[in-house]
């Protein structure tokens, strides 16, 4: 297991390491050991799985206020997504900025994601099973959610005219709400 910085502060690309032979592949997904060298978390309380069932589906942009805020390590078990994240940490030098990793079941990559982001992302194939550990437990009275397309963000999404549920096509723009990370 590589791990790699990314872009924003605190958050990793991690790429697996599959070993294959004449049957498949066999590959560790997670290490607490290797997370612990890196201080990263590993008391893991939740792992959730999402099945989207058509391209161009995008899910997000989700977060948990504090105190329910989750850190994730987010992987795709079946087909591909580009996994994005916004800092929504008020006195972070990033505060604002977006950063993206695409994720799929065969280019192994895993997204860590600390607390105080929203977190989303977009189905790139007709299937696309997404598989995340987060640190808390799931509060319904603690989730928010900024716009997928807020202006000020300009995230480069793959996809015009996605598909969304009716709740993300409701979400505030950043600058309408105010950060308690």
């Amino acid at each position: 297991m590589e791990i790699r910085p990314l872009k924003l502060h605190g958050t990793y690309e991690m790429l697996l390491d599959p070993h294959r032979d004449e049957r498949g592949y066999f590959m560790r997904c997670y290490d607490e050991a290797i997370f612990l060298e890196n201080g990263l978390v590993t008391d893991w309380k939740q792992e959730n799985q999402s099945l989207s069932k058509r391209k161009g589906i995008i899910r997000g942009l989700h977060f948990q206020v504090p105190p329910h805020s989750e850190t994730k390590l987010v992987r795709v078990v079946m087909g591909k997504i580009l996994d994005v994240i916004v800092d929504l940490r008020k006195n972070s030098p990033t505060y604002g900025q977006w950063d993206a990793v695409e994720l799929s079941d065969s280019n192994f990559k895993v997204m860590y994601i600390p607390k105080g982001f929203a977190h989303g992302f977009c189905t790139r194939s007709d299937l696309a099973l997404v598989q995340y550990r987060v640190d808390a437990f799931y509060a319904p009275y603690a989730q928010g959610g900024i716009s997928w397309d807020d202006e000020s963000l300009s995230i480069d999404w793959p996809v015009d005219e996605p598909f969304l549920s009716e709740k993300d096509r409701s979400l505030p723009l950043l600058a309408n709400w105010v950060s308690p990370f």
